[in-house]
């Protein structure tokens, strides 16, 4: 009988550095073995789905709203996909920062999945800096995924003063219950070995928070990017709104106008990996620093901002057309 897959829910809000963990830790997995992640962006264009896929990765994206909110039927189904498709050594779940992980860990702990996989450590990535914030601490997104934890982790230490780390570890030590480990870390460097853990593990329960789910606003069904080359999607819930587009490969952006977007004070969040004039180029922009490096080419250009109220997407989708040289 084939034993349980090993599965990790990697969690943590908005901006922590979820996706560059996982990539940090499939680029540590054992020679041979095959590794699945299925990840779920609170956009809709599946940019974090991208990223991971150049570590070679089997990756099954659900996009759009939080996780909690397909935590059944979809969530099954990409699951069971992932599992049937890949056959991996073994599985990590990154929600969306902006999602309650209680409905996932229903999900993967019932009596369908009892026998296929093996929860270990769920691993939830905090930043320092945020804690000062009373508005970060006391929302309902952050403390359930706190809660639902066994690791903590302070991730981007090295941007953090001597006084913030201390004050994640006072905040940390006063957790009731208390997590099971509590580390630090930078550039979202994890140990493989935090992955493993005991199956004895003591099970963390959490009370369904009471939310409104996103609304998505363009659940239509995909279109091939050859027929549509520039397509414009939406999504909004949990007091966000994200903006996404996907663009055709050949349509080349240029660089300085995607950054000056990108930098935009009113974002929360601006990832992309796209098609620029000097090559493909995968940008990410959280807490106002702004990262980007060279990478492969990608079957679409694809772009995603995220802010808290609204967003004028008219406005937006100028802008980047802008940067592709495209007139009004």
């Amino acid at each position: 009988m084939k034993q349980p897959i090993p599965t990790n829910l990697i969690l943590g809000f908005l901006g922590v550095g979820k996706t560059t963990a996982i990539l940090d830790l499939l680029s540590q997995r054992p020679e041979g073995e095959v590794w699945a992640v299925l990840v779920n962006e609170f956009g809709e264009v599946g940019i974090d789905g991208a990223l991971l896929e150049r570590e070679g990765a089997f990756v099954r994206e659900i996009p759009g709203g939080c996780m909690c909110c397909v935590a059944g039927l979809p969530m099954q189904i990409g699951l069971n996909q992932l599992i049937h498709k890949s056959k991996p050594d073994r599985l990590l779940i990154e929600p969306t920062g902006l999602g309650h992980p209680s409905q996932i860990l229903d999900t993967l702990t019932s009596e369908h999945y009892r026998d296929v996989l093996a929860l270990g450590p769920v691993i939830c990535l905090v930043d320092p800096r945020r804690l000062e914030d009373a508005r970060v601490r006391e929302n309902v997104q952050f403390r359930d995924q706190v809660a639902a934890s066994d690791i903590l982790v302070a991730n981007k230490t090295d941007v953090c003063t001597a006084e913030q780390i201390a004050a994640f570890d006072q905040w940390a030590e006063a957790l009731e219950p208390a997590r099971r480990a509590v580390f630090h870390t930078r550039f979202g460097r994890l140990a493989p070995q935090w992955l493993e853990g005991n199956t004895d593990l003591p099970q963390v329960t959490t009370p369904h928070a009471h939310h409104h789910h996103g609304q998505r606003a363009d659940a239509e069904t995909p279109v091939d990017i050859n027929e549509q080359p520039w397509q414009q999607v939406t999504n909004q819930g949990q007091g966000h709104v994200s903006v996404g587009w996907k663009i055709h490969p050949e349509l080349r952006l240029d660089e300085n106008t995607l950054m000056a977007m990108a930098m935009d004070d009113r974002l929360a969040r601006f990832k992309a990996v796209v098609h620029c004039l000097e090559g493909w180029r995968a940008v990410n922009v959280a807490d106002g620093a702004l990262s980007v490096i060279a990478t492969e080419a990608r079957d679409m250009s694809r772009v995603e901002v995220i802010a808290a109220g609204a967003l004028d997407a008219q406005v937006l989708d100028r802008q980047l057309r802008a940067a592709a040289g495209l007139a009004d």
